[in-house]
């Protein structure tokens, strides 16, 4: 029989509960053996509901569990790095939420740890590990819609009257570009396969919700004269698009990064001779995520997205808000 990546999932985030865990039960490689949270009636619950064996009320007891093998980290923000920290030093690989950590000095700090401990560090953009963005950058690189032009994405949401919510703590990595702009600059580095130069970005800064940026606005440059424009938001209407344009045509993905459990993954191709459907493979983009991390945990395979890549993802990010907040363009 198959050895199967055995999970511990640190925190009852909605994340976890509503995605993350069900993908990893569907997937092929990967068991979700244990939950924990700083309050043991939440997660013994959680768990009774997703039929996961063991519950914890602490982290820290949850990492001194010797059958766990890897740990999802779904925590706010700001305790990215203390916890995968925790987990590489208690021999555990991680898969952390994105962002990865609250900037790429923090960022860097993980994956230097996470090397020492010899456990493996993956940021969770499960959209990346569906089969369709390869599709779309074979389709790219083939020459198909001609040389890029640019590319466009927006990620947006409209949760401003839930005052409470974790995205809205400064303190705590809040804001749209952590929470949602952080998918465009991943997927526009992704399907271009090469780092930005520049970046400058407007951002609507609310006093209601602590400071944080409710919404933003961003151009990002790469070589040749072609650029990212992206928009994120917590207070907007709902939208999930990215738009690849070239010379000679040009590609639309309508959920670009959030869609259905196994179906929504379609996208087309818009040219002079019409709009084209590209059928794509039904699949979970969670539980193909799962399914990856443990081909390089038990297999040793080499990851499609190793953990320098969040580095850089968070360099982006940096450059985002550092313009924002200084309304200037900064050179990445």
């Amino acid at each position: 029989m198959e050895r199967k990546l055995r999970w511990g999932i640190l925190g009852c985030a909605g994340i976890a509960v509503r995605a993350v865990i069900p993908g990893l039960q569907q997937s092929e490689r990967n068991v979700v053996a244990a939950i924990a949270s700083r309050d043991a009636d939440k997660a013994k619950e959680t768990a009774e509901r997703l039929g996961i064996e063991r519950a914890y009320g602490s982290y820290e007891a949850l990492l001194a569990d010797d059958t766990i093998d890897a740990v999802y980290v779904p925590l706010p923000n700001h305790l990215h790095l203390p916890w995968t920290i925790r987990a590489a030093e208690a021999g555990k690989h991680v898969l952390c939420e994105k962002p990865i950590a609250l900037d790429a000095a923090e960022a860097a700090r993980m994956v230097e740890v996470c090397r020492d401990k010899g456990v493996h560090l993956a940021e969770a953009f499960m959209y990346r590990h569906h089969p369709r963005y390869r599709m779309i950058r074979q389709m790219v690189e083939s020459g198909e819609i001609g040389e890029v032009r640019g590319i466009h994405g927006a990620f947006t949401f409209n949760n401003a009257a839930n005052h409470t919510n974790i995205r809205y703590r400064r303190d705590w990595g809040g804001g749209s570009v952590y929470d949602v702009g952080c998918y465009p600059i991943s997927a526009a580095r992704l399907v271009l396969g090469q780092e930005p130069e520049a970046a400058t970005a407007h951002a609507f800064f609310s006093p209601e919700h602590d400071g944080v940026d409710m919404m933003a606005s961003g151009l990002v440059e790469f070589a040749g004269g072609v650029a990212l424009t992206f928009d994120c938001g917590m207070w907007a209407y709902s939208r999930n698009t990215l738009e690849v344009l070239g010379t000679q045509a040009s590609i639309e993905v309508p959920s670009a990064f959030v869609a259905g459990p196994d179906g929504g993954y379609n996208f087309f191709v818009v040219s002079k001779d019409g709009r084209r459907e590209i059928e794509v493979p039904r699949g979970n983009q969670y539980a193909l995520q799962g399914d990856e991390f443990a081909a390089t945990v038990l297999d040793g395979e080499t990851p499609a997205f190793g953990p320098e890549d969040a580095v850089r993802n968070m360099k982006v990010i940096d450059a985002v808000l550092r313009s924002a907040s200084e309304r200037a363009r900064i050179v990445i």
